[in-house]
């Protein structure tokens, strides 16, 4: 099962913390970051590809889905 982080609304640097804390406690699973701004998604891209993560990112309207996996 992935691990969801809804981020959405936050101002930086919330999104980026939140996705790295998800990230160590995912275990290797999925984590799946809900965002709301593309700055938002190149930031998390970012940190996630920093820790050895690929990142996707699907829109979902104004919004963004971001697929983390290792």
């Amino acid at each position: 099962m992935e691990a969801k982080v809804d981020a959405r609304g936050l101002s930086c640097p919330q999104p980026v913390m939140l996705t790295r804390k998800a990230i160590q406690e995912a275990g290797g699973r999925e984590v799946v970051v809900l965002l709301d701004s593309m700055t938002q998604v190149q930031n998390c891209t970012r940190a996630a590809e920093k820790l050895g993560w690929t990142a996707a990112c699907t829109p979902k309207g104004a919004e963004f889905e971001l697929t983390l996996r290792k």
